[in-house]
């Protein structure tokens, strides 16, 4: 199979129409912003995913809630964070002049609501920019077929003016347009693939944060519970 030189490849992208040089200006654009944001998002969601999953798994080994909130250090991580919020609320609770039984409500019902706030917080960061990566998936190539079609009623109208429905004529023109679609095609593409895969491991961090959210949870219970065992 034979495939155009570079050289080819350049002239017909020099003799393209105006409209077709801006459509393929565009989707180079679109194509260096998704790719920016595909680096990005490889290494911080890459890096969240790994710090959650090792994060949840030394919380959980860990026989009460001060070793566990010890276990996940200070280091700048989604579980070191979400924690933080809710540690601040738990103390508030502790000395909450009320009952055992209303303490526990208060437990429950204010954790959870904190816990779950903290985790839409960090889901929010890491799927910052990934709408774009499905635009880019949804529209390129649209924008790179309107370019083509353009190209080839300019094809066309050459024809006309030539007199002429010969290959040789109408040749360059379509093959200029069509270059549209397949770059509309390359930058489509990728943003599918990596959009996809990005949702994968986001699925697997917000896992992650609700099994540590649940695990946080049941030991402040069991704490608020033990420490108003005397409370009549």
């Amino acid at each position: 199979m034979n495939f155009l030189p570079d050289s080819d490849i350049l002239t017909l992208l020099a003799g393209a129409t105006l409209a077709v040089k801006l459509v393929m200006l565009f989707l180079a654009a679109m194509s260096l912003w998704s790719w920016t944001i595909i680096f990005h998002k490889f290494f911080t969601i890459g890096a969240a995913r790994k710090q959650v999953m090792a994060g949840y798994d030394a919380f959980t080994a860990s026989t009460d809630l001060s070793s566990g909130l010890k276990a996940l250090g200070r280091d700048n991580s989604p579980l070191s964070r979400v924690s933080s919020m809710a540690v601040k609320e738990f103390r508030l609770l502790e000395k909450a002049d009320v009952n055992r039984e209303r303490k526990r409500l208060l437990v429950k019902d204010t954790l959870r609501r904190v816990l779950r706030q903290g985790i839409s917080k960090e889901l929010r960061v890491l799927t910052r920019n990934l709408p774009f990566l499905a635009t880019c998936a949804n529209a390129a190539p649209f924008i790179g077929l309107f370019g083509t079609v353009w190209g080839i009623m300019h094809s066309f109208h050459s024809i006309g003016l030539a007199q002429s429905a010969a290959l040789a004529t109408v040749a360059p023109g379509i093959s200029e347009a069509l270059i549209a679609t397949a770059i509309g095609l390359l930058v489509a593409i990728p943003a599918t693939i990596f959009y996809n895969y990005f949702l994968g491991k986001l699925n697997e961090v917000e896992t992650g944060m609700i099994d540590f959210a649940g695990a946080f949870l049941n030991r402040a219970e069991r704490e608020i519970t033990w420490a108003t065992k005397g409370e009549k």
